[in-house]
Parts: structure tokens; C-alpha cells; sequence
């Protein structure tokens, strides 16, 4: 079992920054990926960035690429999703994902509890 807790949304103006966290623990996430997706009021849900835990690889959506970057800690077992220049357009519900690499991210066992961002223009 692995437990997620998201944490660093908030309500912040067109064009500023914030970076989300998301803590893992529970057992060790080698040869896990770890995901961030969103959900806006009334949409699917959308990837947003995935890393491979073990070899930092990353991916991140077409979307939110270039102002968007996901990294991780080790020794914090954390991954971060670092957000520049937000557009009222990212305003989501952003949820951390994580389940073993053979799974695909969108398919994950383990889901946080969301943290609210809210981009006002």
C-alpha cells in the first residue's frame, strides 16, 4: 500500500507560480512512476506530468509543457509539480498518482486526496 498526500494548491493571479507537493509513503516507490493529473469542474480528467522514480525520466503533457515541470526527491520520498506562468485554464482539482511502472499511470492503485489551484485572470 502506498498513501499520497498532496499539499501547495491555492488561489493565485494569472502568470504567478506554485509548486505542489506529494508525499509518498507506506513502502519504498522504486520502480514506481508517480503522476499528476487534474480535473476541472464539468471535464475528464487530464495528465498532467508522470516521472519514473528510479531513473528520473519525466513526461509531461502538451498542454502544460514548457510552464509546467515535474521532479522528485528521494530522501523525501516526494515528487513535485513546479507551475509557472498559470493561465485561469490550469484551475483544476490536481491529483498525485503512483503505482508500479508496468502499470500504466493513468491506471494507478494509488491516488491522493486533490489539492484545489485556482488561477484567477
Amino acid at each position: 500500500q502506498v498513501q499520497l498526500v498532496e499539499s501547495g494548491g491555492g488561489l493565485v493571479q494569472a502568470g504567478d507560480s506554485l509548486r505542489l507537493s506529494c508525499a509518498a509513503s507506506g513502502r519504498t516507490v522504486i520502480n514506481y512512476h508517480m503522476g499528476w493529473f487534474r480535473q476541472a469542474p464539468g471535464k475528464e480528467r487530464e495528465f498532467v506530468a508522470a516521472i519514473n522514480w528510479s531513473f528520473g525520466s519525466t513526461s509531461v503533457a502538451d498542454s502544460v509543457k514548457g510552464r509546467f515541470t515535474i521532479s522528485r526527491d528521494n530522501a523525501k520520498n516526494t515528487v513535485y509539480l513546479q507551475m509557472n506562468n498559470l493561465k485561469p485554464e490550469d484551475t483544476a482539482v490536481y491529483y498525485c498518482a503512483a503505482d508500479a511502472v508496468v502499470v500504466p499511470i493513468a491506471n494507478a492503485r494509488y491516488w491522493g486526496q486533490g489539492t484545489q489551484v485556482t488561477v484567477s485572470s
